[in-house]
């Protein structure tokens, strides 16, 4: 079979892995996310805590994803094969890579800010939505692709465990001693890659206008 046949033949299954590996590196980006703002903002208002957060957060990262693909069953009762364990394998190494930025990223606000902030009387919680979080966006953000691409590498590796997504290409493509399928998945996870990181860049250029941009030339 060609390589234009076999793509002929299992476009309809190359485009459900896809579905699949897209959902499976958005949805932990999102909810890691979610999990790192306060935990970064914690790490950023008490220096006692900053050290003990990072490096906690260091360490969990450091946790093979194919060891913490197959411990997460046993410890939350699901099954091997269930998506759920990805999205929460996936959902930690986000919020663990990304609590350092946020709190590096609220600890770039200048002070001066804070305090006209404090004085036009702003809350904590007002102050933190409104001020700190905008000025942050372009240090988060640029965490957040390099979690984004990680993501969409990392989640590959739930193809060992068999479940569905671009990674499936890969062990396909070595039982069968065919090339096709394993270019397929690489250039697919390029693509994915690619437009997540493109998408979180202009979030972050829409959401500070205030920045300067470079002028095309």
């Amino acid at each position: 079979m060609t390589a234009a046949e076999w793509l002929r033949h299992n476009a309809g299954e190359i485009a459900d892995l896809t579905a699949w590996h897209l959902w499976l590196s958005i949805l932990p980006l999102l909810i890691g996310l979610l999990v790192a703002l306060p935990l970064g903002r914690l790490a950023h208002r008490s220096r006692r805590l900053y050290p003990m957060l990072v490096a906690l957060a260091g360490l969990v990262y450091t946790v093979p994803s194919l060891a913490l693909f197959i411990l997460l069953p046993k410890l939350l009762g699901t099954r091997i094969l269930d998506p759920v364990n990805v999205v929460i394998a996936l959902s930690v190494y986000t919020a663990a890579l990304l609590v350092r930025v946020v709190a590096d990223g609220l600890a770039a606000v200048p002070a001066d800010v804070i305090q006209s902030a404090h004085a036009m009387g702003y809350r904590s919680h007002q102050r933190l939505i409104r001020i700190e979080l905008p000025i942050a966006v372009p240090v988060i953000a640029a965490g957040l692709r390099v979690a984004a691409v990680s993501n969409v590498s990392i989640v590959s590796m739930a193809a060992l465990l068999g479940v569905p997504q671009l990674g499936s290409l890969f062990t396909q493509g070595f039982q069968l001693h065919f090339f096709t399928p394993i270019v397929t998945g690489v250039v697919l996870s390029l693509v994915i890659a690619l437009v997540l990181d493109g998408l979180i860049l202009l979030a972050g250029h829409s959401l500070t206008p205030w920045q300067p941009r470079r002028s095309a030339r």
